[in-house]
């Protein structure tokens, strides 16, 4: 039986890492894509575990032979999706998640129409806009940036198969388990 496909997407800040870290502890069978990226390895990071590490080179090549199902720049290194992980995982009957971005998600979306989107929706702007400050990782222009971005993803967000709350984390959690157990 093959597997299926899930995208999930949100803002920055919406908690999509933590919901879908306890989404993942309580299904082992479903697996989280991962990506290729021609950044360097974070200290513990492992190539085929966290990412797939590429050359510039490399990932410029499989952009030219159409083997990334999405792929984007985004400060100054190359991230993507790649088509034949996707696949084989599929072919073995695991059900995959992609955590993208919503311009990413599209990519995917008009490639593997059977894709189910999932949208990660903040309470309200205040409350991501607190969750952004809280994390104490960027500055006053990264946040605003971020929360200009979150309203131009949150708007695109209407166009996924689904939306959820972000509000309550068991409550989130909750749904998407109702999502993935529809068949």
């Amino acid at each position: 039986m093959q597997g299926r496909l899930f995208i999930i997407s949100g803002c920055s800040g919406v908690g999509k890492g933590t919901l879908l870290k306890l989404f993942l502890e309580k299904n082992p069978a479903v697996k989280l894509s991962i990506s290729a990226t021609t950044r360097t390895p974070r200290p513990g990071e492992t190539d085929g575990v966290n990412y797939f590490f590429i050359s510039r080179e490399e990932f410029k090549k499989a952009v030219e032979n159409d083997e990334f199902l999405e792929w984007a720049e985004f400060s100054g290194n190359f991230y993507g999706t790649k088509k034949s992980f996707v696949e084989k995982t599929l072919a073995k009957g695991i059900d995959l998640i992609l955590e993208i971005d919503v311009q990413g998600a599209n990519q995917v979306k008009s490639k593997m129409p059977d894709a189910k989107t999932i949208f990660i929706m903040p309470p309200n702007v205040k409350v991501l806009e607190e969750r952004l400050r809280g994390r104490h990782t960027e500055d006053e222009e990264t946040i605003l940036k971020r929360l200009k971005e979150a309203a131009r993803e949150i708007e695109a967000g209407n166009n996924f198969d689904y939306k959820i709350v972000n509000d309550k984390l068991e409550s989130a959690l909750n749904t998407l388990q109702q999502i993935f157990d529809r068949k």
